[in-house]
């Protein structure tokens, strides 16, 4: 199936858990989509990463993943951060998280997040997450473009 794109789609991966990271970035990787993922390991830089893309917006992500559970910068503080810049709010972002607790979920979604996922208990699942995202997310979905 072809998303109709011709660049590839950058994803921006906010993951402190090298495993977990690395358990995301494969299953991108398997999937039959020209998917860039780059990894930050806090929120902190990630907020810098994408502050310093601002004034260029064919630099900005397509779709950023996010944990909450991060060790500098907490995801939900990336989220709090992030709100008041009007370019990086509107980029789709899905928390990704191991958290299933009603006030995380109300923050988030208070906060500019845009889906809240629970991530799978068993390792294998990842590749059916992964797949499941790209299919709504960039099969689906019209993703912001440069034009922001």
């Amino acid at each position: 199936m072809s998303d109709g794109r011709d660049d590839p789609i950058d994803v921006l991966l906010i993951e402190d858990d090298s495993e977990d990271a690395r358990r995301i970035r494969d299953s991108f990787a398997d999937l039959e989509l020209e998917i860039s993922v780059h990894v930050v390991a806090d929120g902190s830089k990630a907020v810098s990463l994408l502050t310093d893309r601002v004034d260029d917006p064919t630099a900005m992500p397509d779709l950023i993943v996010l944990n909450l559970n991060l060790a500098r910068m907490s995801g939900l503080e990336f989220l709090d951060t992030i709100e008041d810049e009007p370019v990086i709010r509107r980029l789709p972002i899905l928390v990704l998280t191991r958290s299933a607790t009603g006030e995380d979920v109300r923050k988030c979604y208070e906060l500019p997040a845009n889906a809240y996922i629970t991530k799978p208990t068993d390792p294998l699942e990842y590749a059916n997450l992964v797949e499941a995202i790209a299919d709504f997310w960039f099969r689906h979905v019209a993703l912001p473009t440069s034009a922001l």
